[in-house]
């Protein structure tokens, strides 16, 4: 292209030397202008073709190392001094990445009186305006008498979504259209029931209604329990429609289908809360875990290639559907 612009110049000094050439120059000048729009237009048409799809970017060894630095860190139940330092590991992972954190802070009664909570909000850009909600939990069940970490209960589904920070901040016109929450306190202290349990989804989703802001999402991907080595999605069956036929659609592109399926009951979980107040959210999670609340949630329960499995297919949804 350079040595076109410099074709375009030399024609326009001949022009200036002929009658009439006012009128030539000014139309060389048009010429050169649509060369160089072309140039750019090619350039970024290569430099687009040239970078890497998110979804074939994503790590799921790095997303399980995130699982092992948050298992490495012991139970985390909310209120404790573990995940406050499950916080700050998050923190700072998403900052790094560009990402800007809001600490959402709150207290509300549990079957053991008073505890304070803390979701984390990411989003991207100062001119962001996201429309996309992407989420997880990352606090453990509280155990009195057995020591669980939740690798997979808690810790898979982080890990996937601090990945999925990760490539969505190398396209920031991506990034800019998504809301990332890690809720705390999803687990119920005693069972799950309108007052114990969800609590950081079902105060995000209150605050959401207060403010007015719930019409502003048109949908959302929750992760839980997404790391088993025999990897099978279970999509509760109320899950909504639209979202579910694109995610197996997604699925069935990246020649993953077979590890995608529906459960056989509904399934309470952080998209209940989101769900009731409007806005269609998906759980991506696989039920069918036998260590599922109990000491053996363990990282050798795990495997990357399930994480990277789960996080390829909602990369590929969020980048050739939902924000589109």
């Amino acid at each position: 292209m350079a040595t076109t612009i410099s074709s375009a110049s030399s024609a326009l000094s001949v022009c200036r030397m002929s009658k009439g050439g006012s009128r030539s120059a000014r139309a060389m000048f048009a010429v050169a202008a649509l060369l160089l729009t072309a140039c750019d237009h090619g350039n970024t048409q290569a430099r687009r073709s040239s970078q890497k799809k998110i979804w074939e970017d994503f790590s799921g060894e790095k997303a399980l190392a995130h699982v092992q630095a948050m298992v490495d860190i012991g139970p985390r139940p909310p209120g404790t001094d573990a995940i406050e330092k499950t916080r700050s590991y998050l923190v700072q992972q998403l900052e790094a990445a560009g990402w800007k954190i809001e600490r959402q802070s709150f207290s509300d009664e549990t079957p053991r009186g008073k505890v304070q909570f803390i979701n984390l909000i990411a989003t991207f850009g100062s001119q962001a305006a996201p429309s996309f909600l992407v989420c997880s939990h990352y606090d453990t069940k509280i155990f009195d008498n057995a020591r669980f970490v939740g690798a997979n209960d808690g810790g898979s589904s982080t890990g996937v979504l601090l990945e999925v920070a990760r490539v969505l901040a190398e396209r920031p016109d991506l990034a800019s259209k998504v809301e990332l929450v890690f809720f705390d306190g999803e687990e119920a202290y005693v069972a799950f029931t309108d007052t114990d349990g969800l609590y950081g989804s079902r105060y995000f989703a209150k605050q959401l209604v207060a403010q007015n802001k719930a019409t502003l999402f048109r949908g959302g991907i929750l992760f839980d329990m997404v790391g088993d080595k025999s990897l099978t999605i279970t999509l509760p069956p109320d899950s909504p429609p639209e979202l579910a036929r694109d995610i197996f659609a997604a699925a069935d592109t990246l020649n993953l289908r077979k590890h995608f399926t529906y459960f056989d009951r509904d399934i309470t979980d952080d998209h209940t809360p989101l769900n009731e107040v409007g806005i269609p959210v998906i759980d991506l999670i696989d039920f069918d875990y036998p260590p599922w609340h109990t000491p053996d949630d363990t990282v050798d329960k795990l495997s990357a290639e399930s994480l990277r499995i789960t996080g390829a297919v909602a990369c590929y949804y969020l980048s050739e559907v939902a924000l589109k």
